[in-house]
């Protein structure tokens, strides 16, 4: 693609936490991002004139990118992370092995401890993790340490040490932060309980724990004990932030491959993700054309298998978000599986909502690279929607606009190819009817543009929209009927308070779909329509207002009532004004004659008080 293209294709990316990849004229990866804005985040690259040297050389080499949404900020971090170690981009700056997000640890010891690390090491400890807010990994810590005691010391703890009493209590258990399995004040199997409700609590599993802090706290405020009510509170809030910024996926999880599906009409699109120990390392999207003929688990079983040789894995377990076939996907005897809930649900929600977003973007890159494929495909859906003959690439809508009978006007609006086109829009004042008769005006109205169109021998629309229910489109029918119009174009009408569509000689209104391609282009014109007639309809009422109050004062033209209006802003305010301010602005004479003209109701008023019953 060309940078005009990409630019093009902009508007069209979510404004979603993810990651972004750009890649060069060989399709190699060169940069790996992350936003928690991805469209703002990408539009910064083109928007403007970079001083780097090496962002502009990035810039000047990207010929596509692709994106992946996930659900979080801390998401994003882990992604990008792992995305930069696999493909090693020419223009990131390398995360070295030395900089990784630690883990959360519990060691193999008779009595283990749960301790931070950077140095993961699956031999000698239980790994959760990795995270990327390290403050937050070592509040979770804290809490845990706070709640269940678990030893901090490097003690070399074995039961045979501690019955022969080779250690003794320190400071942590004195100030109540241990339960010293030192000195045998716990035994080895309670001290082993803590270590596994602590470990319940780093997987996520803290519902329980909740709800017993939850009663703790309010036992201790229905005793009057605030400040330990308030410990429990903090607690119950430490949870939730954990429950809120916890990691893809635990490192328990081992070595997946991921496939998300989304079926369309013409298209099956597809996300795979590896998943090394819980950490997403590769995403790849893709689509496949469909034929009649396909069923679409035998499709995917095929394209799983193509993926998994072109991008080999050494993965335990496939996930996928639909059923197939498994002796169609493979040759080996790697377990399949749908899974409906847990750890593994949440990866395939992943995949399968990045490949939505691929399949979205593929129409949407059709759209602004193409945007006459995308016309001619709703006109045909128009067509067929509203058993057109043809489709209606030329539309006409009307809607007359007046409020209780005063200045009756009409406004026709002209959509060319489903898109607005306002030098075509025409707005009529309505002539031949008395007081507020929607009927009739539209009746005036479509005859008035039809017989101007025929004398100009310019061309006829391929459908007429009127605004307005049975006995609008009737009188709007009438008008076609005099012209020798009617049955020559197609006339509907939608009516506002359902969005009903009527048809000429049919008592029965039709009801589109509410999220229907047609019924929502009708709606844009219908609104467009009202919104061009209320606009002229105002500037109407403004001029007439302005007229009557003004104008009608002998010995005051357009340079004086342009001078009063300028400076006191409204017709309202120069009556407000004050004798004095008149004469100053216009003269003693002038301003004196405009004051009691614009106050002589008041003075007849003040008089018809004073005569006495």
């Amino acid at each position: 693609m060309t940078r005009e293209e990409i630019i093009k294709l902009i508007p069209t990316i979510p404004e979603s936490p993810g990651c972004y990849q750009y890649f060069n004229r060989d399709g190699e990866v060169i940069y790996v991002g992350k936003a928690i804005n991805l469209r703002r985040r990408v539009a910064s690259y083109f928007n403007k004139e970079h001083i780097d040297t090496k962002t502009r050389k990035l810039v000047a080499s990207i010929y596509d990118l692709k994106y992946y949404v996930v659900e979080n900020e801390s998401d994003a971090l882990l992604l990008e992370n792992n995305l930069i170690k696999t493909y090693s981009p020419k223009y990131n700056i390398l995360l070295k092995d030395g900089s990784s997000y630690p883990y959360i640890a519990i060691t193999r010891e008779e009595y283990p401890k749960i301790i931070l690390t950077r140095n993961a090491d699956k031999r000698k400890q239980r790994l959760y993790g990795p995270f990327t807010d390290v403050h937050l990994a070592k509040k979770i810590l804290y809490m845990i340490r706070g709640i269940f005691f678990i030893r901090t010391c490097n003690l070399p703890l074995t039961q045979e040490k501690i019955e022969k009493g080779k250690f003794s209590t320190c400071l942590q258990y004195h100030i109540k932060k241990c339960k010293a399995p030192c000195a045998n004040y716990i035994s080895r199997e309670e001290y082993r309980i803590l270590v596994q409700e602590a470990e319940e609590v780093i997987k996520g599993n803290i519902k329980e724990l909740t709800e017993k802090e939850e009663q703790l706290m309010l036992q201790e405020s229905e005793n009057l004990r605030f400040e330990l009510a308030a410990q429990h509170k903090a607690k119950i809030e430490m949870l939730a932030h954990y429950r809120s910024k916890h990691s893809v996926a635990q490192p328990s999880i081992g070595n997946l491959t991921v496939f998300g599906f989304i079926d369309s009409a013409t298209t099956l699109c597809m996300c795979m993700l590896q998943v090394r120990e819980g950490s997403i390392i590769r995403i790849i999207t893709d689509a496949w054309k469909k034929t009649i003929a396909d069923e679409i688990d035998e499709l995917a079983a095929s394209i799983i298998t193509d993926i998994l040789e072109k991008y080999p894995f050494n993965s335990e377990e496939i996930l996928v978000s639909i059923p197939i076939p498994w002796n169609t996907a493979g040759k080996n005897h790697t377990k399949i599986a749908t899974p409906q809930r847990g750890e593994k649900k949440v990866l395939v929600n992943i995949a399968v909502k990045n490949a939505e977003k691929f399949l979205k973007d593929r129409e949407s890159r059709e759209e602004k690279l193409n945007p006459e494929q995308r016309a001619t495909k709703l006109l045909t859906t128009m067509m067929k929607d509203l058993n057109l003959p043809k489709p209606p690439r030329h539309i006409d809508c009307f809607d007359n606009s007046n409020i209780q009978g005063t200045n009756p006007v009409a406004a026709c609006v002209v959509f060319i190819n489903g898109k607005p086109a306002k030098q075509e829009y025409r707005k009529f004042h309505v002539k031949t009817v008395v007081g507020a008769n929607d009927y009739a005006s539209m009746k005036e109205i479509v005859t008035r543009r039809y017989e101007r169109l025929i004398e100009a021998n310019a061309p006829l629309p391929d459908l007429i929209v009127i605004d307005g229910g049975k006995g609008q489109l009737h009188f709007a029918c009438e008008a076609l009927k005099a012209l020798n119009l009617l049955g020559k174009i197609p006339i509907i009408a939608l009516a506002e308070r359902l969005e009903e569509i009527y048809f000429p000689g049919e008592h029965e209104s039709h009801y589109l779909k509410r999220n229907s391609e047609t019924l929502n282009v009708l709606r844009h014109i219908r609104d467009e329509a009202h919104r061009f007639g209320i606009t002229f309809h105002r500037q109407l009422r403004s001029k007439k207002q302005i007229k009557s109050e003004l104008d009608e004062i002998p010995g005051v033209g357009d340079k004086t009532k342009s001078k009063l209006l300028k400076h006191f802003g409204s017709t309202a305010e120069v009556k407000r004004a004050k004798k004095r301010e008149l004469e100053e602005l216009l003269g003693t004479k002038r301003g004196k004659q405009i004051y009691e003209y614009l106050h002589a109701k008041d003075v007849i008023n003040n008089l018809i008080t004073q005569i006495p019953e």
